[in-house]
């Protein structure tokens, strides 16, 4: 059980982070899960590096993941593949229709996610705006829209690439290999309750403890 009170720190960061071209509200609504993705391609090395975390609302971990990736040809391609990992990660692990917060560094690749989120909303799926996806990670990209109209709500906020908790996963998948052995955790986040006062109808408040009718 989580601990009352206890928060993810990605929902604190996805709660402080712009969402582009979504409305974000000064809350989350409560997202069910927190994923945070990061690719890597080192232009010296021709090498790249996926990271994935996954954490539930209540802070609880789900997942991590340090993964090398030597086929991966710039860091666009690298960005896209790690969150499509990430997605089917979560998807794997997650109730139908879970509301989804997603972190990534790459504004494009948040932008995109924001425009597609809206278009499941829409009658004819059509996103408010045109989508630019690399040529080369078109099918990392369709696979990610997949998984967007998989799940019951998703938005992607932007983070700086110093402050993606996903980043050191990415960049040193040699020195973060063990993360790839924990066990990972299928895990539901506790249903938040609410902080407010209850405050009884007034039919209820106006009531006398010793009114008959409550004998009825």
């Amino acid at each position: 059980m989580a601990v009352h009170g206890r928060s993810s720190p990605l929902r604190a960061l996805f709660d402080e982070s712009p969402t582009p071209h979504i409305a974000h509200p000064p809350r989350t609504h409560h997202r069910d899960f927190y994923v945070a993705a990061d690719g890597s391609y080192d232009l010296q090395s021709d090498d790249g590096g996926l990271g994935v975390i996954i954490e539930t609302r209540d802070g609880e971990r789900v997942t991590r993941l340090s993964v090398p990736d030597e086929t991966v040809a710039d860091n666009n391609i690298a960005e896209y593949r790690a969150l499509h990992l990430g997605l089917d990660v979560l998807a794997a692990h997650a109730p139908t229709g879970c509301r989804v917060g997603v972190l990534v560094d790459h504004d494009d690749l948040a932008a995109n996610v924001n425009s597609a989120a809206l278009a499941t909303r829409r009658t004819d799926h059509t996103p408010p705006r045109k989508l630019t996806v690399p040529t080369a990670s078109k099918y990392h990209w369709r696979g990610i829209r997949a998984r967007i109209c998989g799940f019951g709500e998703i938005r992607a906020a932007v983070v700086e690439s110093g402050q993606n908790p996903a980043h050191a996963l990415a960049n040193s998948p040699e020195e973060y290999a063990h993360v790839n052995r924990e066990t990972d955790r299928c895990l539901l986040p506790e249903r938040p309750s609410s902080s407010e006062a209850q405050i009884p109808p007034p039919s209820r408040a106006d009531r006398k403890a010793g009114d008959s009718r409550a004998s009825d």
